[in-house]
Order: C-alpha cells, then sequence, then structure tokens
C-alpha cells in the first residue's frame, strides 16, 4: 500500500509540476489495489476456484473483445497486441495455479487443459506473442513442481525481465552492433523503434520529473504521426522515465520486485507462487515493449493473480479470535 501510495502521489506531484494528465496512473493504481485485494480475498475463500473463474474471464476478454483482438488495425507491432498476448499469459498463470492448488487428480489434468487451450487460442488469435508467453508460463509451471526453493527461481524471474528491459533500452540507445540493431528493429518496426528513442531522449533531458503524466505524445518529434499511434512509447518503463522521471520508473521497479518478495514469503505451495511469478514475469516482459499496462483488464488481472497467488487459504483455524 506504501508503494502504491508512493506512485500515486508521485505522478500527483509531476502533474502539478508540468500540467500532466495523471488520471490514466491513478486508474491503474486503484485497479491494481482493487484487484489484490479481491485476489487476496477471494484466494482465501475459493484458492481453486477463483482463479479457475479467472482463467476462463481472461480467455474469454482475450477472444471477444474486438478493441483486445489482433486484426488489421490493431495488429502488431502496435495496436492491441500486447494487450491480447498479456491476458493469455495471466489466463494460463491462472489456470495453472488453479491445477497446482487442488489435489483432485482429474481436475487437475482439466485445468491443465484449460492452459493448453489459452496457448491454442493465441496461436488461432494471430497472437504470436501470445502463444510464445502462454507456452512460456505453462512449460515453467511444469518445472515449478519440481523446485526445492522459491528464492533462486524467483530471481532468475527477476532476472529475465531486467534482462528484456535492459535489451530495450540497448536498443532505444543505439549501442548494439549495427546489424544486431536492423535485426531486431526489423522484427519490431522502425516506427515503434523511434518511439522508443524518443522517449529516451525525453527522460535524459526531463530526468527529475519527466514532462508529466500522459505527456509524452505531445513533445515526441522524432516518430511520424500515424492512425496507430496513441501518444505513448509502446514501453512501460521508458513511458514511466519519459514522464515521472527516474523515480517514476523506480517506483514501477519496485512493485515488481516486491511483488516477488510477496510470492517468496506466501504461504501458498511453491508451485502456485513460482507458477504466478513465471506469468506476471511474462507480463512485465510484455509491458516493456508494449502498451499492454495501458489496459485496465492487464493491470488487474495481473493483480488479480498475485492475490490469488499469496492468499493464505482459508480454514477453520484462521477464523478471527472473538474480542
Amino acid at each position: 500500500m506504501i508503494l502504491l501510495g508512493a506512485c500515486a502521489g508521485w505522478s500527483l506531484i509531476t502533474a502539478a509540476a508540468h500540467d500532466g494528465r495523471p488520471e490514466g496512473v491513478l486508474l491503474a493504481v486503484l485497479a491494481v489495489a482493487a484487484g489484490y485485494a479481491a485476489g487476496r480475498v477471494s484466494g482465501a475463500l475459493l484458492p481453486v476456484a477463483a482463479p479457475c473463474a479467472g482463467a476462463v474471464a481472461g480467455l474469454v476478454l482475450a477472444v471477444t473483445p474486438p478493441g483486445l483482438s489482433p486484426g488489421p488495425r490493431y495488429a502488431a507491432p502496435l495496436g492491441h497486441a500486447g494487450a491480447t498476448a498479456a491476458l493469455l499469459a495471466l489466463a494460463t498463470g491462472a489456470a495453472c495455479c488453479a491445477a497446482w492448488a487442488t489435489a483432485v487428480p482429474a481436475l487437475r489434468c482439466g485445468l491443465r487443459v484449460l492452459a493448453c487451450a489459452v496457448v491454442a487460442a493465441g496461436a488461432v488469435l494471430g497472437s504470436p506473442a501470445g502463444c510464445v508467453a502462454s507456452a512460456a508460463v505453462l512449460l515453467c509451471s511444469l518445472a515449478a513442481g519440481f523446485a526445492r526453493g522459491r528464492g533462486a527461481w524467483l530471481a532468475g524471474t527477476a532476472g529475465a525481465a531486467g534482462l528484456v528491459a535492459a535489451a530495450l533500452w540497448a536498443v532505444a540507445g543505439k549501442v548494439l552492433p549495427g546489424g544486431l540493431t536492423g535485426a531486431v528493429g526489423g522484427r519490431l518496426s522502425g516506427h515503434r523503434v523511434r518511439l522508443w528513442r524518443d522517449a529516451l531522449g525525453v527522460a535524459g533531458r526531463h530526468s527529475g520529473l519527466g514532462v508529466g503524466p500522459g505527456r509524452f505524445g505531445d513533445l515526441a518529434t522524432g516518430a511520424p504521426r500515424t492512425l496507430v499511434s496513441d501518444g505513448r512509447p509502446h514501453s512501460a518503463p521508458l513511458q514511466q522515465a519519459a514522464e515521472q522521471g527516474l523515480a517514476g520508473m523506480f517506483l514501477l521497479v519496485a512493485v515488481f520486485c516486491w511483488v516477488l518478495y510477496a510470492l517468496w514469503r506466501a504461504p501458498r505451495p511453491t508451485a502456485v507462487a513460482l507458477t504466478a511469478g513465471a506469468a506476471l514475469t511474462a507480463v512485465a516482459a510484455l509491458a516493456s515493449v508494449s502498451n499492454a499496462l495501458s489496459f485496465t483488464t492487464v493491470t488487474s488481472g495481473a493483480a488479480l493473480l498475485a492475490g490469488w497467488a499469496t492468499a493464505r487459504p482459508w480454514t477453520a483455524g484462521t477464523a478471527a479470535p472473538s474480542l
């Protein structure tokens, strides 16, 4: 709560300094807080049914609404494809968490079939990022069953997310060899890379308070205006650095690290905690190279999954003592 309060407070400070628009950040903070609280409560009362229902809901949200479905208008590398991929990864993680939480073999098998169906849905939807991210979460979940400890695994997930962010920064800063930069730019489109470089340039010139929440689109000049341009750099860490300075980016990283710490300390089975960690890391990686966190369904879904994975299952022995 302290970290979320700091995120909200800092967005208001930077907005006041530069006439920014903090409503989007405040909505994201509210979605995270509400999602995490709902996940803790529902995960304590229904440790299997709640994440199972969440997996189905995530799959439905990724498939049905036109605003989150890949297509001509929302095709990669810009648009809503990152949010679709993130929802598929979260749905896979929720199904796998539910599978590890149940002691009924038939139900566990059915939930893993659901997770496989989510991976297949990514391929059917034409979302390669969603298919790869969901498959990675499923494989990590299966491997988590053989884990003897959490620390090294969660440190590895943090390192993976950091590696993606470092690669993004290297591409934006033009520090990679020319051939490698060209190959990465070809996979991601030059428009996206130009947006990243704009954001890095803005962050370098305004490293203290940034330019204010919601103002990147008003100041970025390197990337041409197109129909799919939405005024965002399509990278959560670069957007934070450009709009809220280095302190804003630090707060974003701190929230992710705290979630991993909470999973390390969680009373749930190790396989559940590691599966949730893998899914949230996939979302963090997707958010580094897309605008996935700009969608309330993604931020609230990630918070729900974190709440389910850190909830203490309700038993008769956990009832509050009478006063």
